[in-house]
């Protein structure tokens, strides 16, 4: 009798206990069960977390809002991916660190300090490769561009969509309409070889400084000029201090819109497909808040009464940083012969 009632006990423990593990998988983050005439299927809910640089507002921040809210459309409300602007969850690299370990799942980054961590993209810091915004984009949107996204796996990183940055022209304290005009002056730029290259092809000197001197530096002549795309020579307030903008377009550096492998890994085909087709579809939306933003930062600067020229021909600017371009030409040759193809489309 009593042997009887410790198998009744045991069989009435494994059916409770069973009864709360099945109650257990359609909790938040865990498997959410259907059926259909006796056939199931498991689609799991998610939580991740994109790091974002700058502000709110910011066009790129913006775009990264846009591909999320696509994703939890999509998903029916099993996606949600939360935006932390303003350098919340870190600076760029230290973001690209934690990305590789999967700790953050998703984040937007310039392709400047992408190329630290995947050399293909450095090739974006060569000058005039791109002769307008239609001949880069042409680049981004076929093949080899695809490719360059497909190729940060071998990071740990897996590329989405490319947005838009613009391109970066040089502003000075005198005013500057052709190469000869940069000769001897002193320019700012990132600490980075191409850029220090490219400096030098131009006639100028090449000075490396925190972002933060610019501003002083300019003011008081330390510098003659600096380079930087519509919006930051705007919001920099760099246009006080150096008021003669030449649209020259020397980079045409875009971001990047990534997942961690380890998350990537981790998901279904209809998820990977979900945040796929959403990248791709947040592209529009963002490039359309960028023109916008550049467009209101260049009236702001001319109403302010900076001076803007165009370089309506670029072919002297591209003559004469040839040298740079051969220096590094190797070291790209694919890619560079991809962007040449595209100029013809």
């Amino acid at each position: 009798m009593t042997k009887s009632r410790t198998t009744f006990g045991i069989v009435a423990a494994i059916l409770l206990a069973g009864t709360v593990l099945s109650g257990c998988g359609s909790s938040s983050g865990g498997t959410d069960k259907t059926s259909n005439a006796g056939a199931s299927s498991d689609k799991k809910s998610y939580t991740f977390r994109l790091a974002e640089t700058h502000p709110a507002d910011y066009p790129t921040t913006l775009g990264d809002k846009k591909f999320a809210e696509l994703v939890n459309q999509k998903s029916n409300g099993r996606i949600k991916i939360d935006v932390y602007p303003s350098s919340q969850l870190g600076e760029e690299k230290a973001v690209l660190e934690q990305v590789q370990l999967g700790a953050i799942e998703f984040t937007r980054v310039s392709t400047g300090p992408l190329a630290e961590f995947n050399k293909a993209f450095g090739v974006f810091s060569l000058p005039y490769i791109f002769n307008n915004e239609k001949h880069l984009w042409n680049f981004l949107q076929g093949d080899e561009g695809g490719k360059l996204l497909e190729s940060l796996a071998s990071s740990k990183m897996m590329g989405l969509a490319y947005y838009d940055s613009g391109a970066r022209n040089f502003y000075t304290r005198k005013p500057v309409k052709t190469v000869a005009d940069l000769k001897g002056l002193k320019i700012r730029v990132q600490q980075n070889k191409v850029n220090i290259d490219l400096i030098g092809a131009l006639g100028a000197s090449a000075t490396p400084m925190p972002y933060g001197d610019v501003f002083s530096s300019l003011q008081t002549g330390v510098i003659d000029g600096a380079e930087n795309n519509y919006p930051s020579y705007f919001s920099s307030n760099h246009y006080e201090v150096a008021k003669n903008l030449i649209v020259d377009g020397h980079q045409r550096v875009p971001e990047v819109l990534m997942v961690s492998k380890t998350t990537w890994d981790k998901l279904s085909d209809d998820d990977k497909k979900i945040l796929k087709e959403s990248a791709q579809e947040s592209i529009s939306y963002q490039r359309e808040q960028w023109k916008k933003y550049e467009a209101e930062s260049l009236a702001k600067v001319k109403a302010a009464g900076a001076t803007v020229t165009d370089v309506t021909d670029l072919k002297p600017w591209q003559d004469a940083v040839k040298p740079v371009i051969d220096k590094y030409r190797e070291e790209y040759k694919d890619v560079l012969s991809a962007i040449e193809k595209t100029k013809k489309d």
